[in-house]
């Protein structure tokens, strides 16, 4: 039950977010800089919001009107195999991902936009490093 409370929850959120999003967007005209982006930004993050809270409201359904589907989503869901699959999904998609955000870091930089954003995109990237590099040691360290 409160699972599903959450999901709604997650969904009312969601289109609150949208909809104000939406509504500056429409009224306010002369934002410049940072402000300018925070609609736009508001109306992305109350969409993803909104399809989270959507996509464990249909699964709960779903899960309730069929529960030996569920039951075999659940064992699918645990599966060893399938969980090696994923996490060599991720390690590929992460390799990827360090090369193309550096790329991509260096393309931008090479543009000459704003040192701040710059430095932001940067330390981001550094963190992410960073986290990984701690993970890699720590599980070293328990093999």
């Amino acid at each position: 039950m409160k699972k599903i409370y959450t999901a709604y929850l997650l969904a009312a959120v969601g289109i609150g977010l949208l909809a104000v999003g939406v509504y500056f967007i429409k009224t306010i005209d002369d934002l410049q800089g940072l402000l300018a982006v925070l609609p736009y930004l508001s109306v992305g993050i109350g969409c993803v919001i909104f399809g989270h809270g959507m996509g464990e409201i249909v699964l709960q359904h779903a899960s309730n009107r069929d529960p030996a589907a569920a039951k075999d989503l659940e064992i699918e869901k645990k599966d060893e195999r399938n969980i090696a699959i994923s996490n060599r999904a991720k390690a590929k998609s992460y390799d990827m991902m360090i090369f193309l955000i550096s790329a991509l870091l260096f393309a931008v930089a090479i543009m000459g936009i704003d040192l701040l954003l710059l430095l932001l995109f940067a330390f981001t990237y550094f963190f992410i490093i960073m986290y990984t590099t701690y993970y890699r040691y720590k599980y070293y360290k328990e093999m």
